[in-house]
């Protein structure tokens, strides 16, 4: 089938001959003449603006400009065309150009898609070239007591907006905005809340609608992604996806005769027994003190006891463990040795 063969250089107005930056220069400069923030409402204007960018869309592609060349200079604007055999489109992945105009959205001649294909765009058709922003995936740092109680979380992070000083143009009065350099939007630090929902876990992801980049003209902004990183805590460490453990200082005497002590948890401190005759290293439970899960319950805490000798002692502590080691028959390394206690 016939379509209508498109001079991308008369276009653009320059020669085939032209280098990559007479190109670049002379798309700038139509894409601001006819940019539709610049003409609102004016269909031809969109039309022009459309074959402009379709235009540096091949041109400035060394790939898809050596494919258009081989086409040869004999074809004229606008004449009916019929791709030559054997060059049906492969589906060239050509470059967004969100970096120049903010978004997604363009669409293009029946022309450049029988060369070349959509590339997997979509058409902005009749949505007067609106497009949504692009979506931004970055990391959230949590404590375990956020993840473990959720809530309200704030945090900041770099945002693109458009332009306050050109909205969005790249330009006032025909000279490059002072402000954006251009570019049509700025980066600045902003001050963002998320609620964490109570049981989130690492790789989690967490959707903030809108705050992605602006969309072309009036499309949607895109939305911000969050991926949960359970930061490393001074205290208890994650066992499994539920669980924690916590390494407990116990006195001697506590393993030997047995204590109730106070342990620390996700939800304060709580009582817990030492059985007599407990050894370092050994684990005991507590049920229902683990972290929150989604569904409401909870995994659970795991106490590892490490036995502390004290350091400094006074005389009569000293005296104390004499009289212990002269009286006790306990010999740690019997079971090395062979023999019993």
């Amino acid at each position: 089938m016939g379509v209508k063969y498109r001079d991308y250089y008369e276009i653009l107005g320059v020669s085939r001959a032209a280098g990559e930056d007479e190109i670049k220069k002379a798309f700038r400069k139509l894409a601001r003449k006819y940019h539709p923030d610049v003409n609102p409402g004016d269909k031809t204007a969109e039309e022009k603006f459309k074959e402009v960018n379709e235009a540096y869309t091949v041109l400035s592609d060394s790939e898809k400009r050596r494919r258009y060349d081989k086409l040869g200079p004999d074809y004229r604007d606008g004449a009916d065309f019929t791709p030559p055999p054997g060059w049906e489109y492969t589906n060239v992945n050509f470059e967004d150009l969100g970096d120049i105009f903010g978004g997604d959205g363009f669409d293009f001649s029946d022309f450049f898609t029988s060369f070349f294909g959509s590339g997997g765009r979509q058409s902005g058709g009749s949505r007067g070239f609106a497009g949504k922003g692009r979506d931004i995936e970055a990391e959230l740092p949590l404590m375990l007591r956020e993840i473990h109680r959720g809530g309200p979380h704030h945090f900041a992070m770099d945002v693109t907006e458009r332009c306050p000083v050109c909205g969005g143009a790249g330009f006032n009065q025909e000279k490059t905005c002072s402000s954006c350099k251009g570019l049509k939007y700025i980066k600045h630090r902003k001050q963002l809340e998320v609620n964490i929902p109570a049981g989130v876990r690492e790789g989690t992801v967490i959707r903030l609608a809108g705050l992605g980049t602006p969309g072309t003209v009036n499309g949607k902004r895109g939305d911000l992604y969050l991926k949960v990183r359970i930061r490393p805590d001074s205290l208890f460490a994650m066992v499994g996806e539920d669980d924690l453990q916590l390494e407990l200082p116990v006195a001697p005497w506590e393993a030997v005769l047995g204590a109730t002590v106070k342990v620390p948890t996700m939800d304060g401190t709580v009582g817990m027994t030492v059985p007599p005759g407990s050894q370092g290293g050994q684990r005991l439970r507590l049920r229902g003190q683990g972290l929150k899960r989604r569904d409401g319950t909870r995994g659970d805490q795991y106490v590892k006891l490490k036995i502390n000798v004290p350091v400094t002692l006074t005389e009569k502590e000293r005296e104390l463990y004499r009289a212990l080691a002269r009286e006790s028959r306990f010999d740690p390394r019997s079971a090395m040795m062979g023999g019993g206690v």
